[in-house]
């Protein structure tokens, strides 16, 4: 598994709402991406201990297409549940939705462009992620009263 991309975003995906937050993308051997999120500003000592319940997690499924894609945010729709997208990343497109348990699931398709995007994002990668994790270490350190957050 290797980092592919680590994207430093302000604002939430599809909306001008403020949200600093890093995306990180790790590439497993099958092709499969497995991404984690980073909110400095939200973090909280709580987070890192053991719970008895789920808590904040987001599964993204990749599908073949967007007619796929529609026609799950058409059924969902039909079911009732409210679908917010497609948002268009560049290099992949996604709807999003919440389960019964509400965990909340992204269908993404990936864009024409996609490996172009993934391989200019992979080979900078490590510099974001370096400059992310200099620009947020107060930040967390504050939240978690701790020396250093890195």
């Amino acid at each position: 598994m290797h980092m592919r991309a680590t994207l430093a975003i302000d604002k939430r995906p599809g909306t001008d709402e403020d949200l600093r937050y890093m995306h990180l993308f790790f590439e497993m051997e099958d092709g499969n991406y497995i991404a984690f999120f980073d909110l400095p500003d939200s973090v909280k000592e709580d987070h890192f201990r053991n719970k008895d319940g789920m808590q904040e997690y987001h599964f993204a499924f990749e599908l073949e297409n967007l007619e796929a894609q529609k026609y799950f945010k058409d059924k969902l729709e039909n079911f009732g549940l409210p679908v917010r997208g497609p948002v268009d990343h560049g290099f992949v497109t996604s709807i999003y939705f919440h389960d019964p348990n509400g965990l909340q699931v992204e269908f993404t398709v990936r864009s024409g462009r996609h490996e172009v995007i993934l391989a200019e994002e992979e080979a900078k990668s490590e510099d974001v992620l370096a400059r992310w994790t200099a620009e947020t270490a107060a930040v967390k350190s504050e939240r978690l009263n701790l020396a250093a957050a890195e």
